[in-house]
């Protein structure tokens, strides 16, 4: 196939390039910048100049592919707060491409997360690729995105796990929580820390990107899960103990103020289940889990 890929430069697109090659797939990438283009280039792509607000490329770039992957958001707006923002601009890509696939057949697939389902109310158990989500902002783009099955697109959506965690990622989550453990010389986790958060590893997604695109039932919700879920608390001791540094319980009421822009979430028990992708799909992840990923150290040495 011919595929049109937004994000390629970024953590989860620069492992989903080469996996999308690997399987003799062509690739055509957004970049919106002289770095990005120069990255993807490096990687074999071929580059369409442009950002998530050049619609007109997008639609262009999606007319001429045989199938789309959209993984680019504005990570300007998530780190301004401007939630709404993000989501509206993602709403417009889908719209748009969705707009030019329709009718053919073709495939659309974007992430979202499984905090889609915490968001939802759905907790205290193992949340399921048969949950649903009404509405709200992390369900919006679900949303958009599985109603393109009705007008003749082949879209799916990859409910990733909010940790996805390999060498590749360094402004995920986890570098994040890292670098406030770093700087207030304590690991925290909230009240006992027994709220689960699921994990992937980057490369097991990748494939499971791939397999979708090639595979994936029109209108299906798919989950990028290894880890059912990870106790925070673990989380964090392993935070603590590479970087020397202890582990403590933070009061909930003191969440928003040591954690900052993650205290709205390190409280989400977000347990999920990934059989019915393994079963649709054949997908196995294969590659080592969150902790030893952090006993690794790369986390811990890229971040100095």
């Amino acid at each position: 196939m011919r595929v049109f890929v937004t994000g390629g430069s970024g953590h989860i697109g620069s492992a989903v390039i080469p996996e999308l090659q690997g399987a003799g797939h062509q690739v055509v990438a957004l970049a919106r910048s002289d770095a990005a283009a120069a990255k993807l280039e490096a990687a074999g792509a071929e580059v369409r100049r442009g950002d998530l607000g050049d619609l007109d490329v997008i639609a262009k770039a999606a007319a001429d592919a045989d199938g789309v992957i959209h993984l680019a958001y504005r990570r300007d707006l998530v780190h301004s707060g401007d939630v709404a923002g993000v989501v509206t601009a993602n709403l417009n890509v889908i719209e748009t491409a969705g707009s030019a696939l329709e009718g053919t057949g073709k495939p659309f697939v974007t992430p979202v997360g499984t905090l889609v389902l915490w968001a939802a109310g759905i907790t205290g158990r193992v949340g399921t690729e048969e949950d649903t989500a009404g509405g709200g902002l992390l369900a919006d783009s679900e949303n958009a995105a599985v109603a393109l099955a009705g007008r003749g697109v082949r879209a799916s959506v990859i409910r990733l796990s909010p940790v996805v965690h390999s060498t590749l990622d360094t402004r995920g989550f986890t570098p994040s929580l890292i670098g406030i453990a770093r700087d207030k010389g304590v690991a925290g986790y909230v009240g006992d820390g027994a709220n689960r958060w699921p994990a992937v590893h980057t490369l097991d997604a990748a494939r499971l990107f791939r397999l979708a695109l090639e595979s994936a039932p029109a209108g299906s919700r798919l989950h990028g899960v290894a880890e059912e879920g990870v106790p925070f608390r673990e989380f964090a001791e392993a935070i603590a103990r590479n970087l020397g540094v202890p582990a403590a319980s933070i009061a909930p009421e003191d969440a928003a103020g040591h954690f900052g822009f993650l205290g709205g979430f390190v409280t989400a028990d977000n347990p999920a289940s990934s059989a019915l992708t393994r079963q649709w799909l054949g997908w196995e992840p294969v590659h080592r889990g969150l902790i030893a990923d952090l006993d690794d150290g790369h986390y811990f040495n890229q971040l100095g």
